[in-house]
C-alpha cells in the first residue's frame, strides 16, 4: 500500500487513477440496457447518414432531423463509417462515453486551474484537483448521462474545456488559448444549440466577475483574447445553422416555433424540481450536502478551493435551470461541475485531520461526518447480498459463482472501512472506498441490469427483431399506416414511412405496411388495388407482453399478368 500511495503522488499514476474510474463508469458492459428514446432517435439519424443521407441536413426516419444540431449525430456516424453499419449498442455508445471521460479530464484542467493559488494547495499540489476529477467521474448522474448516447454528454464536456482554457487564457494572456476556448464554445452549440451556453458559461461568468473570482488575476490584453474567443466560437458555431437556414428556412421556423413551445409546455415541473441535486452525486451525497452547509463549510473547504466563488456559480446555476419550465433529471449536469469542486475542498479538509483540529470543539462535526459516511458505506456493503437474495437479480443467484464473488468483495470491502474509516477516521480511506463500491457494482451488476429490465418480458410474443429477421431483406419497403414509434424505426434497421394511399409510388416493387388493423383498410391501396396482392404475413407488440399495442404487417405486391 505504501509504494502503491507512492505512485499516485505522481502524474502518471494520478492520469492512470483517473482512467480507471473512467473505464469503470463510462465503458465496462456499455452496450447492457437497451436504446433509449432520445438515443434511437440519434442512432437512427446517424444510419440514415452513413446510408447515404445528408450530414449536413440530417434526417430521422426519412425526414428533416433539424431540432437538434448534428455534432454528436456526426459521431456516431463516424464511428459506423469505422466500423461497418452495426446495431452494437457498445459501439454505438462509445462517442457518448469517450465525451464523459474527456469531461472528466477536462474538468481537472479548470479545477486545476481554479485552486492552483489555494493555501492549502501547497503541502500537496494538484491533490484537490484530483480528487475533483475522480469524484466527478464515479458521480451518479455523470455515470448514467455518459453512458448514453445522446446530446447532453456532448454539449456540457465541450463547455467545460470551454471554461478551463477560457480561464487559463484570462490569466496567461495566450491569444492561441482564447482562440481554442472559442473551437470549444462552437462544438459546445453544434451539440445541442444554447443549452450549455445558458446552464454552464452565464453562470460561470457572471461569478468570475464578483469579488471572489478571478478580478485581479487578469492578463492584460483581456480584451482582444475575449474578442478572439466569442469571434471563433461565433464564426464556428454559426456556419451549420447558416448552412440550414439558407436551405431549407420554412422547415427551420417550424421547428423553431415548436422547440420554444416545448420549453413551457412539455416535461413542467415545479421550481423546486431541482432541489436534490445534491444526491445525484451517488456515493458522495452526504459530503456533498455537508459542502453547501456555509457556517460549517466554508472555513475548511474555503483553504483548498475558492469556495464562493463555487458557490456563487453553483447557485446562478441553479437559478438559470430552475425558472425554464422544461425539467428533466440530465439537465441537472451542469450543477455537478461546481458542486463536487466545493466537495472535493470539503473532504481534502478531513483528509487534513491537523488543519482542521485548529477550529477547536466543532472538529467533532467532522468525526460525525466521517463515521457517518463510513457507516453508509458499511450497510451498503452488508446490505449488497442481502437484497441480491432479496431481488433475485439474474445472474446472482446463491447458487451461482457470481453471488459469492459479490459476498466476498463487500466482506473485504466492509472490513477495511471499518478498520480504515470507523475506527481509523481516515477519509482517504473512505475514499477509495467509495471509488471502489462504486466501480464494483457497475463492473458486476449491469450485465445484469438489461435482464432485470425484461424480468417481466413475455418471451413467447413476437416483436420488431424478429419481424425484422424474417422480413428485413432488401427486397421490401417498409412503410407505416400511421406514425411509427422511434425506438421501433431503429429496431427495424430501416427508414418505415408513412404510407401514402397510391400504389403507384411502388412500382413493381413489393413492401411491407405496418398497421393497427388485423384487416387492410380498403382505402389503403388507392385507386391501383386490383392490380396488387396484399397478404397478412406478421405481427408483433410494441412492448414486451400482451399488454402493449399490437401491430400487424402485411405484404403488398404487384400480381404477375
Amino acid at each position: 500500500m505504501k509504494y502503491l500511495h507512492t505512485f499516485l503522488q505522481t502524474r502518471i499514476g494520478r492520469i492512470g487513477a483517473v482512467l480507471s474510474v473512467c473505464v469503470c463508469s463510462f465503458f465496462v458492459h456499455l452496450g447492457a440496457p437497451e436504446a433509449g428514446l432520445m438515443e434511437a432517435r440519434n442512432f437512427v439519424a446517424a444510419r440514415e447518414m452513413v446510408a447515404g443521407g445528408s450530414w449536413l441536413l440530417p434526417t430521422m426516419n426519412g425526414a428533416l432531423r433539424l431540432a437538434k444540431p448534428p455534432l454528436p449525430t456526426w459521431a456516431v456516424a463516424g464511428v459506423q463509417m469505422l466500423t461497418g453499419p452495426t446495431d452494437n449498442l457498445a459501439v454505438l455508445r462509445l462517442p457518448a462515453a469517450s465525451m464523459a471521460t474527456l469531461l472528466v479530464f477536462f474538468f481537472w484542467g479548470l479545477a486545476r486551474e481554479l485552486t492552483r493559488r489555494m493555501p492549502g494547495e501547497q503541502e500537496q499540489p494538484g491533490r484537490t484537483a484530483w480528487l475533483a476529477a475522480l469524484m466527478l467521474a464515479s458521480s451518479l448522474l455523470v455515470i448514467t448521462v455518459g453512458r448514453d448516447g445522446q446530446w447532453d454528454i456532448f454539449s456540457n464536456a465541450w463547455m467545460v474545456g470551454c471554461l478551463w482554457l477560457l480561464t487559463r487564457a484570462l490569466r496567461t494572456g495566450q491569444l492561441l488559448l482564447y482562440a481554442t476556448a472559442g473551437l470549444l464554445l462552437a462544438a459546445s452549440f453544434l451539440s445541442k444549440g444554447p443549452v450549455a451556453l445558458y446552464a454552464l458559461l452565464l453562470p460561470f461568468v457572471v461569478a468570475s466577475c464578483t469579488p471572489w473570482g478571478l478580478r485581479g488575476q487578469v492578463a492584460k490584453g483581456w480584451g482582444l483574447g475575449v474578442a478572439v474567443f466569442v469571434g471563433v466560437g461565433a464564426l464556428l458555431g454559426s456556419l451549420w445553422p447558416w448552412y440550414v437556414w439558407e436551405r431549407v428556412q420554412p422547415e427551420v421556423l417550424a421547428i423553431a416555433r415548436v422547440e420554444v413551445a416545448s420549453w413551457g409546455e412539455r416535461h413542467v415541473q415545479p421550481v423546486s424540481y431541482y432541489l436534490n441535486f445534491p444526491v445525484f452525486t451517488g456515493v458522495w451525497a452526504l459530503a456533498a450536502l455537508a459542502a453547501l452547509v456555509v457556517p460549517y463549510a466554508r472555513g475548511r473547504a474555503g483553504r483548498y478551493v475558492p469556495y464562493w466563488y463555487g458557490l456563487v456559480w453553483l447557485v446562478l446555476t441553479l437559478i438559470l435551470l430552475s425558472i425554464v419550465p422544461e425539467k428533466k433529471e440530465r439537465y441537472m449536469l451542469p450543477l455537478i461541475p461546481p458542486l463536487v469542486l466545493l466537495l472535493a475542498g470539503l473532504i481534502r479538509s478531513w483528509e487534513q485531520g491537523n488543519a482542521v483540529s485548529q477550529l477547536g470543539s466543532s472538529g467533532r462535526v467532522d468525526g460525525l461526518l466521517l463515521k457517518t459516511w463510513g457507516g453508509l458505506l458499511l450497510l451498503v456493503c452488508l446490505g449488497l447480498p442481502v437484497a441480491l437474495l432479496v431481488v433475485q437479480l439474474p445472474g446472482f443467484r446463491p447458487t451461482q459463482l457470481a453471488f459469492w464473488f459479490v459476498c466476498l468483495g463487500a466482506a473485504g470491502l466492509g472490513y477495511r472501512v471499518v478498520i480504515r474509516g470507523l475506527i481509523g477516521g481516515r477519509a482517504t480511506s473512505l475514499v477509495a472506498a467509495s471509488l471502489a463500491l462504486q466501480c464494483g457494482l457497475l463492473g458486476l451488476l449491469m450485465p445484469a441490469y438489461a435482464a432485470w429490465e425484461t424480468r417481466k418480458a413475455d418471451r413467447s410474443i413476437r416483436q420488431m427483431a424478429d419481424v425484422r429477421k424474417k422480413h428485413g431483406g432488401p427486397a421490401y419497403s417498409w412503410y407505416s399506416l400511421s406514425e411509427m414509434q422511434i425506438k421501433q424505426v431503429w429496431q427495424a434497421g430501416r427508414p418505415i414511412r408513412r404510407w401514402q394511399p397510391d400504389t403507384t409510388q411502388l412500382g413493381a416493387k413489393a413492401a411491407v405496411l405496418i398497421t393497427a388493423q388485423r384487416l387492410l383498410p380498403t382505402h389503403a391501396l388507392g385507386q391501383q388495388a386490383p392490380g396488387y396482392a396484399v397478404a397478412l404475413i406478421d405481427s408483433f407488440y410494441v412492448g414486451r407482453n400482451r399488454a402493449s399495442e399490437q401491430l400487424f404487417v402485411f405484404r403488398i405486391q404487384r400480381m404477375a399478368k
